[in-house]
């Protein structure tokens, strides 16, 4: 069986407010622009990108688990379930696909409670504070990942 080239973007709970929640932390593009600039990433590099965002923990998962059948890896900004949800993690970590961590404010510079990511572990790539652009990092990282093309 050869792997799919695609992508799930996941983009947790509060990302839909993306554009208008705190633009001093995450900028002014919105969850539609970050899903535009995710798609022509992955495409310049010949994969598709299917995206989903929810405030629903459980639509998540279920995007997750769904993955595994036709996905070569995930790009995810959990949001703030990335402090908080085990069950996240079990769900990437179930799937066996590799996955891509992203951050668009760099969490490690805020408060105190962002700094624990339950992701960290079953992620391959992290990209953190590089704005919307580590969208596009992450995939590039990513995709190397799934190609063999990574370094090191």
């Amino acid at each position: 069986m050869t792997t799919p080239h695609r992508l799930l973007l996941v983009n947790g709970p509060n990302l839909n407010l993306l554009g208008t929640r705190e633009p001093g932390i995450y900028g002014s593009s919105t969850l539609s622009d970050v899903e535009a600039l995710a798609a022509a990433a992955a495409a310049a590099r010949g994969f598709e990108l299917r995206a989903v965002q929810s405030n629903h923990e459980g639509v998540l998962l279920d995007a997750i688990h769904d993955a595994r059948h036709d996905c070569a890896g995930i790009v995810i900004n959990p949001g703030g379930l990335t402090h908080t949800s085990v069950v996240l993690r079990d769900a990437l970590a179930g799937v066996a696909l590799p996955v891509a961590e992203v951050h668009i404010s760099d969490v490690n510079a805020r408060e105190e409670f962002r700094r624990h990511s339950y992701v960290a572990d079953v992620a391959v790539v992290h990209v953190v504070g590089e704005g919307v652009q580590g969208y596009a990092t992450a995939i590039e990282r990513l995709i190397a990942v799934i190609t063999g093309q990574a370094d090191g």
